[in-house]
């Protein structure tokens, strides 16, 4: 996959399909329109999504981003929403970046995609200039789960409410945080619990503060774990928003490890705890509670 951050930095005169948006989360209704765009390509046609990047909460980083596409499209771009685009006449976006630069043979696009200065640009508009620039528009319908429609504001919601399994349904992947095990105070390890913190980058979404069961790649094998998202009130004061899991059946060193925590299920909110000993004791029994969820075997 060719990675590019600039949509002037495209150089190439092979026909495209392509498609647009701020594909945050790359949820199930996204992947739709990705798919339609590689079922297009050809040896003489190039698959291109054009991401923008519109800021903080991000579902995915620019990171994980590009790890789930490398396998779905021959282009991504993933460019800055700036002003030359956000003030560009929409009648200008359709020959100078569709036409002129991306060479499109196909625009895939969702029901509400705009676009353009003041969002004046539509489907309908896209419509109205296929035949004059020879391209094939394709509109696809919104993916609906539980009667509702698929978003991202859905997804965000989901996640603020804890309601992690309905926010993998609807993403079609498990929500996840990745990053380099820090070394941290080792009070789980002298609780008997050693504990792996990854920090979540600043413009990543948090999902509700609590305790999950989780999942944990480590060197590329996955292990069931319990972890706790959040700022661990009853041992610092820092606020810094971590991930910290306890791994179940890992006795490995992971420290500057880059690990993956997705998150399974939603245990309890985090709380802030009178002593270290009561701290303990509802460790103790979250494990019990991650134990259960993967079926391991109680010691």
């Amino acid at each position: 996959m060719q990675y590019i951050t600039e949509i002037e930095s495209y150089q190439s005169e092979k026909k495209s399909a392509v498609t647009l948006g701020k594909f945050d989360g790359l949820h199930r209704g996204h992947q739709k329109l990705i798919e339609r765009v590689r079922d297009h390509a050809s040896d003489e046609t190039v698959s291109i999504v054009c991401s923008f990047d519109m800021g903080k909460d991000m579902l995915l980083t620019e990171t994980e981003k590009r790890k789930r596409l490398e396998p779905e499209t021959d282009v991504l771009i993933f460019t800055s929403f700036h002003e030359r685009i956000r003030q560009m006449e929409p009648e200008t976006f359709i020959k100078e970046v569709l036409v002129e630069r991306f060479h499109a043979a196909y625009v895939v696009v969702g029901t509400d995609f705009c676009f353009g200065h003041e969002k004046r640009g539509n489907v309908e508009m896209l419509r109205q200039y296929a035949d004059v620039y020879g391209y094939r528009l394709e509109v696809v319908d919104k993916e609906v789960y539980d009667k509702d429609v698929i978003s991202s504001t859905r997804v965000r919601k989901a996640l603020e409410a804890g309601k992690i399994g309905l926010a993998n349904e609807l993403l079609g992947y498990r929500y996840s945080v990745s990053g380099v095990v820090e070394h941290g105070k080792q009070l789980g390890r002298r609780l008997g619990f050693p504990t792996m913190n990854v920090a979540f980058e600043a413009r990543k979404k948090a999902p509700r503060f609590g305790v999950y069961a989780c999942r944990v790649e480590i060197d590329g094998i996955w292990f069931p774990g319990i972890g706790n998202v959040g700022v661990k009130p009853t041992v610092t004061e820092e606020m810094r928003l971590l991930a910290e899991v306890f791994v179940l059946g890992y006795d490995g060193n992971a420290y500057g490890k880059q690990i993956t925590v997705e998150l399974c299920d939603f245990e309890r909110s985090e709380q802030k705890f009178a002593s270290v000993d009561e701290l303990k004791r509802q460790v103790d029994a979250d494990i019990l509670y991650g134990r259960r969820y993967f079926h391991l075997e109680e010691h």
